[in-house]
């Protein structure tokens, strides 16, 4: 097989061989990662080297290790001066390995070829206990998405039952939560400088667990609560829906309180989280030099479907302030935007036209939310004593600035290279911050609605009205179904001007808590009428850390106590997941029979006519 990739400047070791031709006669970190080792600002573990390797660390990755042979794929390298660090990759691995009804896919985007198989479940948890048996002197940090939504108590889908926090099941020494940056420097530049590990409990952002008599560190500037403990949990649903409240409020907040949580004869203590990252530091992190290509190692394996997808592709912020109840991007990367300024922005643009591969298209020009990009508070103060999980529900805060001119400028001066023919928006739309409060776009956002429309959809622009009932809507924090009306006769509209013969295309949600039977014949009915034939749609998967996870579980809404009904055994949720599909033959006869049962015939003339 040829070369898939060209290469220009030196990656971050992952073999000894490597080591050897660096002249180390040390390694300072070890990150043992979960997913292929790709050098692009995409990627946890790529990002992490590199800030470390640029602060005068030596830093090695051993990407995917062989945990069921004889373990030498841990001990190639030996142990590192400083301390392992710890991630299942950029996705938990229960979520990459099982789909929503538990079944094992057969195929990983973060592996050469897409293959499965290269790494085990419960990732994290796994290669901690191996580094611990091996080498139990030496601290293990984890991190990334798996180790953060699990930090706590939480319920594990794959497993059905409560769990106890990654860090006692582990064995881990600490756990990074969030976007890790900050706090894996400041632990380096404290080891580095002689500092033990066991006095590093004061650092924002981190975790750790003590004997339940063991005496904390303290820090004045914090203040502390107590969770009900796991055991509490094990006994009762309500007091772990209750627990969630507290945790989401908690990462919400600009000032924390740490949290302590029991469980058997630990206490785990979780630290406030630390301001969130600036422009300037953004902007340093992508300027880091990456290659943004795949380790020579790969070189004659096939290609890797999670880098393909990203590889002419810009990401312009992070961060989500939409607390959708079933999302952990605000959990993870925090509710507050940050957004790299215009200048790195470009330069990022640049740098992929010189890519021999480029074409001149350029996939995407977003984020986790693609129209997010520099809102931020109009008064950082009154942010400073808000909990609130969304700034957009049930309505949008007067204090959040949405105003799309800073955006559309982006796109309008992206759009002037020279050697770019066409920039894509991929990542979805929240069209709800288009609209003001008596539901009208201002002439700014509809400008922006505009140009999006006309220069950057690929023929079909993605959108998650996520369902059209009000109140699974509610639960899920997502705007009135009317409101995706509005925006598509809009989009219809623009279409039309412009002589264009685009699609949107939305995005739904079956069996998400609330949810019933006639919720989806009503959404069927509802999306017939728009002359929808639905394609992106997907069963709620519970996981953890989510609202929508915490009520799956318990049955209670942890904001008002309340029960609500989740569809649970496979039956209750392909009767949901059907009706997305009641133009199939194979499901109009049960469709049928249920909407007679339910004595609803108006639904069964529409979806049926």
């Amino acid at each position: 097989m040829n070369n898939i990739y060209s290469y220009t400047t030196d990656y971050i070791p992952i073999s000894k061989k490597e080591i050897i031709r660096n002249e180390w006669d040390y390694i300072d970190i070890i990150i043992i990662s979960g997913d292929a080792y790709i050098d692009h600002p995409s990627f946890g573990a790529a990002v992490i080297a590199r800030i470390l390797e640029n602060d005068g660390y030596r830093v090695a990755i051993v990407p995917q290790p062989n945990w069921r042979d004889d373990l030498r794929d841990f001990k190639k390298l030996g142990k590192p001066r400083l301390f392992f660090g710890v991630t299942a990759g950029n996705m938990d691995s229960m979520v990459n390995h099982y789909t929503a009804n538990r079944r094992l896919r057969s195929n990983d985007a973060y592996t050469p070829g897409g293959k499965s198989g290269f790494r085990p479940d419960y990732a994290t948890t796994v290669y901690s206990k191996i580094l611990k048996s091996l080498y139990p002197e030496t601290p293990v940090i984890i991190g990334g998405i798996e180790a953060s939504m699990r930090r706590f108590t939480h319920y594990d889908y794959w497993a059905d039952k409560l769990k106890k926090s990654i860090l006692i099941e582990s064995k881990a020494d600490m756990l990074i939560y969030g976007m890790g940056e900050k706090p894996i420097t400041e632990i380096a530049r404290l080891l580095a400088k002689g500092v033990p590990f066991e006095k590093l409990q004061t650092i924002p952002q981190t975790a750790f667990y003590v004997n339940e008599n063991e005496t904390i560190l303290e820090n004045k500037k914090w203040e502390s609560i107590e969770l009900k403990s796991h055991n509490e949990c094990l006994k009762s649903k309500l007091d772990f829906a209750k627990n969630f409240k507290i945790i989401e409020q908690e990462s919400n907040k600009i000032k924390a309180r740490r949290i302590i949580q029991k469980c058997d004869n630990y206490r785990i203590v979780i630290n406030p989280q630390y301001q969130r990252t600036s422009t300037k530091e953004l902007d340093k992190i992508y300027d880091l030099p990456f290659t943004r290509l795949p380790h020579p190692k790969y070189n004659k394996k096939n290609k890797i479907p999670a880098f393909e997808m990203i590889r002419f592709s810009v990401n312009i912020h992070r961060g989500c302030f939409g607390g959708c109840s079933f999302c952990t991007i605000s959990a993870h990367q925090g509710k507050e935007i940050v957004s790299r300024s215009e200048k790195s922005i470009l330069n990022e643009l640049d740098t992929i036209t010189k890519d021999s591969d480029f074409k001149g298209y350029i996939s995407d020009l977003g984020g986790p939310s693609a129209n997010m990009y520099k809102m931020v508070a109009k008064d950082i103060t009154i942010c400073e004593k808000c909990k609130k999980p969304s700034c957009i529900y049930p309505k949008i805060c007067f204090n959040l600035n949405t105003n799309h001119s800073l955006l559309n400028s982006l796109y309008e001066k992206a759009r002037k290279h020279p050697l770019i023919k066409k920039i894509f928006i991929g990542s979805g739309i929240r069209y709800d911050l288009l609209f003001n409060e008596n539901k009208i776009i201002c002439d700014d956002n509809l400008n922006y609605t505009r140009n999006l429309i006309k220069h950057h959809v690929s023929g079909r622009l993605k959108v998650a009205p996520e369902h059209s009932s009000n109140k699974v809507l509610n639960i899920m924090r997502k705007p009135s179904f009317d409101l995706f009306n509005k925006y598509k006769n809009i989009f219809d509209k623009i279409n039309k001007q412009s002589n264009l013969k685009q699609q949107i295309i939305p995005y739904f949600i079956s069996s998400h808590p609330g949810s019933s039977k006639i919720d989806m014949a009503e959404l069927a009915a509802s999306t017939k009428k728009l002359n929808f034939r639905l394609e992106q749609v997907q069963d709620f998967t519970p996981t953890p850390m989510t609202l929508a996870t915490v009520i799956y579980y318990s049955g209670y809404h942890p904001y008002t106590l309340k029960n609500i009904y989740t569809a649970k055994d496979k039956n209750e949720k392909l009767a949901q997941h059907k009706f997305f599909f009641w133009y199939k033959n194979e499901y109009k006869n049960e469709i049928i029979n249920d909407l007679k049962k339910a004595k609803r015939f108006d639904l069964l003339k529409i979806i049926m006519s």
